[in-house]
């Protein structure tokens, strides 16, 4: 089957339909948690202070929930209206605010508003032109897009994009773009001898001239790969429901349900119950 990038623009290809299916697919949920484990283990950010990240392609939210399990303020960009849509990425209940971003297009974000950024299975859309315009060419539109994060991002930050590349030309043309926008870093391919598990990451450096670029996961490719799934799975049974001191969240309780209100009305979402005395308030066994 051909990849899903060269079949139509993301906004057209992840319509109603292919939008509820990617995210309600139990497997594709899986693969996306270990990849944003990853790259939050690559991102490297300090775990003693508040960060705030930029989820660039967040979709309907998968690696939006690893990001509030572990503690961080988030805002997420997506160019598909249907996944950002109510019944697909609100449903998700993830806490990140959600914008309807070409990435393509460049960011409108106040210089140096990130602590960091990750980016699950985008890059790669950036890589066909859509029309024979200049500015849809790829190299332009790579120019513009790592400009502009480039300046979003705080003095020193990381960014850390999982992506699928058809061939090394096309890795050279990303690294060399990023290169030229100010980044440093490069190219972490894990389980590099594996057509199943080889997972290829571009971690890019804002200032902190002295970082080393990550090495890559190697081994047997069953062995590995089922290693790292449990420890991503005991990781995020270790992080779920912690603020960002430790603490266990008080879910379903009454500031977690104020704050889950609050949410769904900065969105617009009609029908959210009016707030009262009983919020939150167990109701008494009767027996």
């Amino acid at each position: 089957m051909s990849r899903p990038e060269l079949q139509a623009p993301p906004e057209i290809y992840y319509g109603d339909v292919e939008s509820k299916k990617y995210t309600n697919n139990t497997r594709v949920q899986q693969i996306q948690a270990d990849m944003t484990y990853r790259a939050l283990e690559l991102l490297n950010l300090p775990e003693d202070e508040p960060q705030f990240l930029l989820d660039i392609g967040c979709g309907s939210g998968l690696s939006g929930e690893i990001l509030d399990e572990a503690g961080y303020t988030w805002v997420g960009v997506d160019i598909a209206p249907s996944m950002l849509a109510e019944e697909v990425a609100l449903e998700r209940e993830v806490e990140g605010d959600l914008f309807l971003q070409d990435i393509g297009q460049g960011f409108g974000f106040r210089p140096g508003s990130f602590d960091g950024a990750i980016s699950i299975s985008v890059l790669q859309w950036l890589l066909n032109a859509e029309t024979s315009h200049p500015t849809s060419s790829p190299p332009h539109r790579l120019t513009r897009f790592f400009t502009t994060l480039h300046s979003a991002l705080r003095n020193p930050a990381r960014a850390v994009f999982q992506f699928y590349p058809t061939s090394d030309d096309q890795v050279q043309l990303i690294t060399s773009i990023a290169q030229k926008a100010g980044f440093g870093g490069g190219v972490v391919v894990d389980y590099p001898n594996s057509k199943r598990a080889r997972k290829v990451y571009l971690c890019l450096f804002v200032g902190d001239g002295g970082a080393q670029v990550p090495r890559g996961l190697e081994g047997d490719e069953v062995e590995e790969a089922e290693e790292d799934k449990v420890k991503f799975e005991k990781r995020r049974q270790r992080e779920v429901r912690r603020d960002r001191s430790g603490k266990r969240k008080d879910v379903k309780g009454k500031d977690w349900i104020l704050k889950k209100k609050e949410l769904y009305r900065r969105r617009g979402k009609e029908d959210v119950p009016r707030d009262s005395k009983y919020t939150g308030r167990k109701r008494k066994t009767i027996f």
